[in-house]
């Protein structure tokens, strides 16, 4: 395997808000599929350096504090620990880990802005913003909120509408009030420094358009839309006092922005290694950050979320051309988003998989997560992570496929040659193609990975293990041990070298799965590398194995319905709201729970037109795992209604059941399709639906009064 490597790799992945605990989106979006190709990298003998830490300044984190009752320094050192120990939860191989609250961030971040300072690059020019007279403070555009002006959303931010997702500023805001103090804001003059990033357009085209035109489509298409648009000045300070402060007399309750101090916490970490690394041996020197950052033969990797495309591909390489000395990104494999059960993740709504939570639910299944996340990784599009796609792909691929071969091998090693490694004899066509399997499958992993197709290299992971099965189901050694023992004994042997082959192969992806393999193979101290699946005998002949254990377990459906009842318990995800399942429902919580809605006329509930009808046809909506398009017969007509009752009812036993139907709501598009209706259920305490009906057959179309 010849594959051509830069003399080292400087390897990040973005920056965590330390405002918060992680979810399963952070982790498909940048960090699980860093961590592969780190890992790979490490196999293959590179110099790589993985570089991260929190994301400790700015508004996000002032408003956690707020909400919290915390100061920021108290909410910033919660969260850096919960996501620091997290992240190793999950096996997360980090060379450092840092924060930019760190005193040598703060003074590295501060020698960028002065550089840019003394050199005379800056802007500096006065500009009205949004105060608070009451608070007596400048509002960033986080602390502004308003009506969007694009949707008409009444809780959108200053600087987005969460809603739309359109950008915005502050100003563009209909009725904007502070979030301080509920007052509508004043504009006040303020002197800022401006960032010249429209002198750098030119470099930038070239940069991204000519020298990096292979980058993923989502990511240039980013990057040419804000090209074409042409790029302008940006703020480089902002009026806060959470922050890096600004290095000049005249700036005084003032810090850099965000955007800007964050990713120079990339450089700060990786000098925060050097220095660690130094103090523990005499060997090293502080100094080796430098080459990982200023050296042309080092290769810089951003891993990230989409969401962070425009300040790593355009912004951070800008103040890298600014300052001069360092090198900018060959790669930036930005993923897409990945949504849950068919809606967006909302950290606000709490329509998320909380990683601390996962963990607490699934105790020693980190690799599972692991596995289904990079199965479903949303490498050029958003995908959608399900709890029933989990449940599956553990009980269907790393129980039935990887966990069984490794498993059957073992065990049968076990009961012919009571654990001891059998001797190879003639090798047969079956027994060379399987050994030929594992190098094609080696080849075509790394080149997967090496070109962020991480889900492909899984497959071809996976593959290998299916071929492991497929062998042991040609050759059947159950039946040869007693007429054919030789032959048994290649065989298991042969497979017992796929076994250990496996064991490199998934260390990427499964880590845990991976040192699993080598302690039943007696091996968990050996160092192996990608080149050794080159090894004819990687398990010696005569070794005695270590006893087998289960690799995976199944997970059963009731414990899949407990992750889906409590999505749905603790998440304020309304029915109404966006691609609203269409379901009225009554609850049986305690009346405190669900205070009665407002008194009625009778005239008002005249006009809502609800009957009896029949379920004639049931199916299931594809990529909506809540939803049923049915088919009703109301006695009036034969109407289509989408109700979200999927989770609790399957298509067939449906059929055929009388219903209770609004039918005169106005129609409305669910994943395409017209719902003209909105069937009756109520909600019982567990949080299950239950049809709302009458006790005895009645006509279809009867009105019920």
């Amino acid at each position: 395997m010849n594959y051509q490597h830069p003399k080292r790799y400087t390897v990040t992945a973005a920056l965590p808000y330390a405002n918060g605990p992680l979810h399963i989106g952070h982790l498909a979006g940048a960090y699980l599929p860093a961590d592969i190709y780190v890992r790979l990298l490490r196999l293959l003998e590179q110099d790589v350096l993985f570089i991260c830490g929190t994301d400790e300044h700015g508004v996000a984190i002032t408003i956690r504090a707020m909400k919290e009752g915390l100061s920021p320094q108290e909410i910033i050192d919660k969260y850096h620990q919960l996501i620091k120990d997290t992240f190793a939860a999950f096996h997360i191989s980090f060379d450092i880990f840092s924060r930019t609250s760190h005193p040598l961030h703060h003074q590295t971040a501060a020698e960028f802005f002065k550089h840019f300072y003394d050199k005379g690059l800056l802007i500096e020019k006065e500009s009205e913003q949004l105060y608070d007279p009451q608070a007596q403070l400048f509002l960033p555009d986080r602390y502004v909120v308003g009506t969007c002006p694009k949707c008409g959303y009444d809780k959108a931010y200053g600087d987005q509408c969460e809603s739309c997702g359109t950008a915005l500023s502050p100003n563009e805001l209909i009725n904007p009030v502070s979030v301080l103090s509920g007052s509508q804001p004043i504009l006040k003059s303020t002197k800022h420094w401006f960032f010249p990033l429209d002198k750098f357009q030119e470099r930038l085209e070239d940069y991204i358009l000519k020298q990096h035109s292979h980058w993923k489509p989502n990511v240039l298409g980013q990057c040419k839309s804000w090209l074409s648009e042409g790029l302008a000045p940006r703020a480089i300070t902002r009026d806060l006092d959470w922050g890096v402060k600004v290095p000049l007399p005249q700036a005084q309750g003032k810090v850099l922005y965000v955007w800007f101090d964050a990713p120079i916490g990339y450089i700060t970490a990786t000098k925060e290694w050097a220095m660690y690394r130094a103090e523990q041996n005499a060997e090293y020197s502080p100094e080796d950050w430098v080459p990982y950052w200023k050296s042309s033969d080092t290769k810089l990797v951003h891993f990230i979320g989409k969401d962070n495309i425009v300040f790593h591909c355009i912004i951070f390489p800008a103040i890298l051309m600014a300052h001069g000395e360092y090198i900018y990104a060959d790669e930036v494999p930005a993923n897409e988003f990945l949504n849950l059960e068919g809606e967006k993740i909302s950290t606000s709504r709490n329509w998320a998989v909380w990683l601390h939570e996962y963990l607490q639910d699934f105790p020693g299944k980190t690799d599972v997560l692991r596995y289904v996340l990079c199965a479903t990784l949303p490498e050029t599009k958003d995908n959608n992570f399900t709890w029933e796609d989990f449940q599956n792909r553990n009980n269907n691929e790393l129980v039935a496929i990887l966990g069984n071969f490794v498993n059957r091998v073992l065990v049968l090693v076990h009961k012919y040659y009571q654990g001891v490694v059998p001797p190879l004899h003639s090798l047969e066509s079956t027994d060379l193609e399987l050994l030929q399997n594992v190098k094609t499958c080696g080849q075509r992993v790394v080149e997967n990975i090496l070109q962020f197709r991480f889900r492909e290299a899984l497959q071809e992971a996976m593959n290998l293990a299916r071929a492991g099965n497929k062998y042991l189901a040609e050759v059947e050694p159950w039946h040869l041990i007693t007429t054919q023992p030789q032959r048994v004994s290649t065989c298991l042997n042969i497979a017992l070298q796929v076994v250990a082959a496996l064991s490199i192969i998934f260390e990427p992806f499964l880590p845990e799965t991976s040192q699993k393999i080598k302690q039943m193979l007696g091996v968990e101290k050996v160092r192996w590398l990608w080149k050794d699946l080159l090894c004819a005998e990687l398990i010696q002949e005569g070794k005695q194995l270590a006893s087998p254990v289960l690799l995976f377990e199944k997970i059963e459906s009731n414990l899949i319905q407990k992750q889906i009842d409590k999505l749905r318990a603790t998440s304020s995800l309304s029915l109404n709201n966006k691609e609203a399942v269409s379901v009225a429902t009554a609850s049986a919580a305690p009346l405190s729970c669900n205070p009665p809605k407002p008194i009625i006329q009778y005239d008002d509930f005249d006009k809502i037109d609800i009957r009896v009808a029949t379920v004639l046809q049931a199916e299931k909506i594809k990529g909506a795992d809540k939803l049923l398009k049915l088919t009703l017969d109301t006695g009036v007509d034969i109407r289509t209604v989408v109700s979200g009752i999927a989770l609790y009812y399957t298509p067939e036993e449906i059929i055929g059941k009388q219903v209770i139907v609004l039918l005169n709501l106005a129609p409305r598009k669910l994943r395409g399709i017209e719902s003209q209706g909105m069937i009756l259920m109520a909600e019982n305490s567990q949080g299950k639906l239950v049809f709302v009906q009458p006790s005895n057959t009645i006509e279809n179309g009867a009105i019920v009064k």
